[in-house]
């Protein structure tokens, strides 16, 4: 991978067991193909798509279940100690066993992926003992493709990233459609439909800020709060407290992302709205 070793490299172990390696360069030809296989079905390069409804506001589309089965073959064939869980996967608990899973949304963004719009991406990370070794994206709708690894830093396109270093949250950059009454010194920038790239926009000081009030997966966000994390970004679920991965419960409550400086002062704002929706919900 550009900006750091590409070869067969011994990157810990699984669960106390014994040391494995993982060939980095093959890690990231495989993400690269599983975005070549979505570009050349995405409706933005005028292509005819198949999608449905799995529940009311939840879509899914061909791309989706393609990108998968073709994940799933090549990391398992990369790291067969490696358990999987992945949006369209149903889920396996001998995964909960090992310790070392594949953490994979095969397209994020899936309604900007529908639309022909560039908001999506190829999510993988590599997690370990519930904490990401690895976080790949590759959104080759806008020529992007990023990476980060633990204790190594965050990169794209070969670029290290450097996250914002804003320290007042009035002003701040938020990727969002809109903003309560009660946050309107933030500033909206834009907002891809992939929850992946906005928390890469921190990443890339693209964005000082983001947040969200709902329960979500961990699918959705390993690999890119690991990038968040390696440019220097403070990155918890809403309440503040770290997020861990590989839970039987696959979820959290939010997930905030900010500028290091600003985020106990994102916490604090956003702290009793967490509160009430996570019991609301």
């Amino acid at each position: 991978m550009a900006g750091s070793r590409t070869l067969s490299t011994n990157v810990g172990t699984n669960h106390g067991r014994s040391p494995f390696v993982i060939d980095r360069r093959r890690l990231e030809a495989i993400v690269r193909d599983a975005g070549r296989i979505a570009l050349e079905r995405w409706p933005g390069n005028g292509h005819d798509l198949r999608s449905w409804e799995k529940s009311p506001g939840n879509p899914v589309c061909e791309a989706d279940l393609l990108v998968d089965r073709y994940l799933r073959r090549e990391l398992t064939a990369l790291l067969p100690s490696a358990g999987w869980l992945s949006e369209e996967t149903t889920d396996a608990p001998e995964r909960l066993a090992g310790g070392l899973i594949w953490l994979v949304d095969p397209i994020d963004g899936t309604r900007d992926y529908i639309h022909g719009r560039e908001g999506w991406c190829v999510s993988v990370a590599l997690i370990n003992s519930g904490r990401p070794l690895f976080g790949l994206l590759c959104a080759p709708a806008r020529g992007e493709f990023w990476h980060g690894e633990a204790g190594q830093g965050a990169w794209r396109n070969g670029r290290r990233l450097v996250a914002s270093s804003r320290r007042q949250l009035a002003g701040a950059r938020v990727p969002a459609d809109s903003l309560a009454p009660v946050d309107a010194d933030l500033v909206l920038v834009h907002k891809p439909n992939s929850i992946a790239l906005r928390i890469a926009m921190v990443a890339a000081d693209e964005a000082d800020l983001l947040a969200t009030l709902r329960w979500g997966w961990e699918w959705d966000i390993g690999a890119a709060a690991l990038i968040a994390r390696e440019a220097g970004a403070a990155v918890t679920d809403a309440f503040g407290e770290p997020l861990n991965y590989n839970k039987a419960d696959p979820r959290a409550f939010g997930v905030l992302v900010t500028a290091a400086a600003m985020h106990a002062a994102a916490v604090e704002r956003l702290r009793a709205r967490a509160e009430k929706l996570s019991r609301a919900n």
